[in-house]
């Protein structure tokens, strides 16, 4: 392993992160042969990128952690890497790779995604179930010390597990911890590491994100409010890192305007208009993520959603077991019927001939 410090956060990927944006979590494309079509990974990035995403996630749980078996990892972190790379941008794009594994590996992974030139890594801990605490904690330190880490809560329903408020508290003092995923999908969680963070000396160096795809709005409108040391502290949840947002990602991007605007004004009737609006992303992703059948179809749903925009010839995933479940395509179709201005199916329409170009330098499988 490297012997170089950590890199730090550039202070324009600071800013960004702390001013809250949205990142998707990057789909894998296949061809029906199921091998990568780098052609429609291209044109993912691309879509999210000109839909007005503050970043990406790759290599994490929507981006199938089985890219890492089929030998798929780097090359999908490359290919995205190169498409943020494609031209000058007026804001800096947010990168951030996920890692997984015990600590030797996902230090390997950490180390190609500083190779790679990723701002930071989204550390998951589902599979080391028989860890303790003070492991996983220590884990988390390690690799901090070879890049900047967004910490991930994963809610047990997709591997991960449940871990407490001491956890979180000294997570947050770990000093290359810049951002933390609270994807517990579980109020009494997620409140949990809100506490910890705003009662750790670093509660203003680390930028809180919605992984909750079933409360994104929610997340996004409240202010929490504790006492620490006889003072008020208050801590938001400033953007987020979903899976959700891989799919209708230009309105996600105007409904987090939308709710950054309305806590800074502290308008009630915008605030009640967004939480009626939270109510139908909510509804839209109980159809794309499967919540009748546990979660079982998140990522075909996923999937489903941009085959109809065109940006993905199929549902196809790395487990040919992984497939919608029953009813789930009739779920999709009545969301999409129920809310035809929550998706960016017109956006999607004008720019698609452009984002399907192949990337410069790549290969066709």
């Amino acid at each position: 392993m490297t012997s170089q410090p950590a890199p730090t956060l550039r202070p324009e990927i600071r800013e960004r992160l702390h001013r809250g944006v949205v990142i998707p979590a990057h789909p894998l494309a296949l061809t029906a042969d199921r091998t990568l079509d780098r052609q429609r990974q291209a044109a993912l990035t691309r879509y999210y990128l000109e839909a007005g995403a503050g970043g990406v996630a790759v290599g994490v749980h929507t981006t199938q952690f089985e890219i890492r078996q089929h030998g798929l990892y780097e090359d999908v972190l490359r290919l995205a890497m190169d498409v943020v790379n494609e031209r000058e941008r007026v804001e800096p794009v947010i990168t951030v790779a996920g890692v997984i594994g015990p600590t030797e590996s996902a230090l390997r992974e950490a180390e190609l995604a500083r190779e790679l030139g990723y701002d930071l890594v989204l550390v998951g801990l589902g599979g080391l179930v028989d860890w303790t605490e003070r492991q996983l904690v220590d884990h988390v330190a390690r690799i901090a010390e070879v890049m900047p880490v967004f910490g991930f809560y994963l809610q047990p329903s997709v591997g991960g597990r449940p871990l407490p408020y001491a956890f979180w508290r000294e997570m947050a003092e770990i000093p290359n911890v810049h951002a933390i995923k609270i994807a517990p999908f579980n109020r009494y969680q997620t409140l949990d590491v809100v506490r910890a963070v705003a009662e750790s000396s670093r509660r203003d160096e680390i930028a809180l994100y919605t992984g909750n795809d079933d409360n994104i709005l929610a997340d996004l409108l409240t202010t929490w409010r504790f006492t620490v040391d006889g003072r008020t502290v208050e801590k938001g949840i400033v953007g987020g890192l979903l899976g959700h947002w891989a799919v209708w990602t230009k309105r996600a991007v105007e409904q987090l305007e939308r709710c950054h605007a309305a806590v800074a004004s502290g308008s009630g009737e915008a605030i009640r208009e967004l939480l009626t609006l939270g109510q139908q992303v909510t509804d839209s992703n109980a159809a794309f993520f499967d919540s009748a059948h546990a979660f079982a179809g998140c990522i075909p749903g996923v999937h489903e959603v941009l085959r109809r925009q065109g940006l993905l010839e199929g549902t196809w995933c790395l487990n040919p077991h992984e497939v919608m479940s029953p009813g789930q395509e009739d779920e999709i179709a009545r969301v999409y019927a129920a809310y035809p201005h929550l998706n960016d199916d017109a956006f999607v329409a004008e720019h698609l001939e452009d984002w399907l170009r192949m990337p410069s330098g790549a290969v066709r499988d």
